[in-house]
């Protein structure tokens, strides 16, 4: 019985080694092209997973021209400003959706939990837009997913787990809505809301398919749009910047790839030890 045991764990062991190795690999390696010298790429054939010459040519190169330097800042205030409204206004639609006596509350969770299954289309949605004028700005980007229909859901059922004794008790002690909303209900949701917090900053920083219908002004381009440009298509950004400093193209689309995942990564381990938690107590029942 205990063989078993060791050779299970043995083989699981294994699988996590190598599952880390993969994701590790393709990490590990963009991060040393993007330090990597023109010498160092071409003895390594492209990929460069420890560079003999480490060079900060490729930042010096991007941030000296300002494209993805200024693309970086537009993400960022999308990405803050957007998850701050975001957040706003699902915990408004849960908090009132959670509540029984509210009307018409079934009609709007409804219609809510009816767009996870139909879309409008590409086109309908580009014309809604344009005809709010919402068409070259930067509001574009936040309005068509202001709010997440699985979100509101996720934290409307973490609404309806708490016991209706808090809510009796505030209304006795002559509590209102708002007030039990900001005092009780939030306090007892930090975990569930950093975990959809989580899920929209995601979400806006990696708005590609948005910028790319909504945007026309490059100067407004955020940095997903500004990967596919230098990234995926090849386009120079040493020209393109006018830079002092010329780097290997290959490590600047590498230096340009670390930019955009580096923010990410950063923030996730602090909201980690919320995510099973928030996810988990935000779906038992609903």
């Amino acid at each position: 019985m205990e063989r078993p045991t060791r050779i299970g764990q043995t083989a699981k062991a294994i699988a996590v080694v190598v599952v880390v190795l993969a994701v590790a690999y393709p990490l590990v390696g963009v991060i040393g092209t993007s330090f990597a010298s023109q010498t160092d790429i071409i003895k390594s054939s492209g990929l460069v997973l420890w560079p003999d010459h480490p060079t900060l040519d490729a930042y010096r190169t991007i941030f000296t021209g300002g494209v993805v330097t200024r693309a970086l800042i537009v993400s960022v205030g999308i990405t803050v400003l957007g998850t701050l409204a975001s957040l706003l206004v699902t915990v408004g639609m849960a908090y009132g959706l959670s509540r029984r006596d509210v009307t018409g509350s079934r009609f709007i969770l409804m219609t809510a939990l009816f767009t996870m299954l139909f879309n409008a289309g590409i086109i309908p949605n580009f014309l809604l837009v344009k005809g709010l004028g919402l068409y070259d700005t930067y509001a574009a980007l936040v309005m068509p997913t202001l709010v997440s229909a699985f979100n509101l859901v996720v934290l409307r059922s973490f609404f309806m787990n708490l016991p209706d004794e808090l809510y009796d008790a505030a209304k006795v002690d002559g509590a209102g809505d708002f007030r039990i909303l900001v005092r009780i209900v939030l306090p007892l949701s930090k975990a569930v809301l950093a975990v959809i917090s989580l899920f929209y900053a995601v979400t806006y920083w990696n708005a590609f398919f948005n910028s790319l219908l909504y945007l026309n002004d490059s100067d407004k381009w955020p940095l997903p749009m500004v990967l596919r440009t230098y990234v995926l298509q090849g386009q120079s950004l040493n020209a393109a910047s006018a830079g002092e400093v010329l780097a290997p193209q290959q490590a600047v689309q590498m230096a340009v790839l670390v930019i955009a995942v580096v923010p990410i990564l950063c923030v996730y381990p602090f909201l980690q030890r919320y995510f099973t938690k928030g996810v988990l107590t935000g779906a038992v029942k609903g």
